[in-house]
């Protein structure tokens, strides 16, 4: 065999597909979850917890059962108007979107206003003639003052999540099933932006459902590929179970999955974090709940653990 070198060898540009720094023991960000267990199992209380170590700015529930949860969900500062009840309403996704695109839109006025107002500051310190157009863009007549330009972050990038909750069978996930999936393929690139390097705000992805796979009304296949982590509850549901195996667990073998499947849903509410994207610092890509990393050792095939202190 001849081999003839060319110079056509690939550039990978230097950009992150997970632009959120989170925490050293937390998953990456933008994440896209996973979560599958029966009634009662622990699915929102598991969720509400990882999304509040995950420190999102904004945070949009599409569920039925919002209320029923109210205890619950206090533990996150979630806008009354980023709730979403309806789930017979298949519009949904295109007001989230809208709302993305705005919270662009404010982050690149902001930016833009800032260097102006720079601009006006430069020009007043020095005594220059400053722009008329720069003396009405910051001169508010209600306080007879100039004010700088504000931001509600501050000129932060709002970190943003969309959870679905309890839209099993409904006519959001039936009907509007291919609005789901269109969200779930550009989630990361949602909300375009020129300024802090361009790029988009995104927005992160939690589907809470009791079945990992329905006839209509589930989560889509598509959906269920784009996954970058699941969080499974036990089940009696054999099949289930072996058809997760068969979409996610990969790098290890069929009795090494159900034996760490076992281990971590062996307590009442554990469950079983799979992190198909983890940071190259973790030791595993499975956890039990979210404390303790799951390792097989390859010599034998036994379990070990490393727990996580404060996660």
């Amino acid at each position: 065999m001849t081999k003839i070198k060319s110079n056509l060898d690939i550039e990978i540009p230097n950009v992150k597909a997970f632009c959120y720094e989170t925490d050293e023991d937390l998953p990456q960000s933008h994440q896209q979850v996973l979560c599958i267990g029966k009634r009662g199992s622990g699915k929102t209380i598991a969720v509400v917890n990882l999304i509040k170590k995950l420190n999102y700015d904004r945070i949009f529930w599409i569920s039925p059962t919002v209320k029923s949860n109210q205890t619950i969900m206090s533990m996150l500062k979630i806008n009354e108007e980023d709730i979403y009840e309806d789930t017979d309403d298949i519009t949904i996704p295109d007001q989230i979107k809208a709302e993305i695109v705005e919270e662009a839109k404010l982050y690149d006025e902001y930016h833009e206003k800032m260097r102006k107002y720079k601009l006006f500051i430069k020009q007043k310190e020095n005594k220059n003639v400053i722009d008329d157009e720069l003396l009405i863009e910051f001169f508010n007549p209600n306080t007879d003052e100039f004010e700088k330009p504000t931001h509600w972050l501050n000129g932060k990038r709002p970190h943003m999540v969309i959870c679905y909750d309890d839209c099993l069978g409904s006519v959001l996930f039936s009907k509007g099933s291919r609005k789901i999936t269109n969200m779930s393929i550009l989630h990361r690139h949602l909300g375009a932006v020129t300024e802090g390097g361009g790029g988009a705000l995104g927005a992160s992805l939690f589907y809470l459902t009791q079945s990992y796979k329905t006839q209509t009304g589930g989560i889509p296949r598509s959906v269920r590929q784009q996954a970058t982590s699941l969080i499974i509850f036990k089940t009696k549901n054999e099949k289930e179970l072996l058809e997760i195996y068969e979409e996610v667990a990969g790098e290890i073998g069929k009795e090494e999955f159900y034996k760490v499947y076992e281990y971590c849903t062996a307590k009442e509410h554990s469950f079983l974090y799979i992190d198909l994207h983890k940071k190259s610092n973790h030791p595993s890509k499975f956890r039990c709940c979210f404390n303790e990393f799951v390792c097989i050792n390859n010599k034998n095939k036994d379990l070990q653990n490393e727990v996580i202190k404060n996660t």
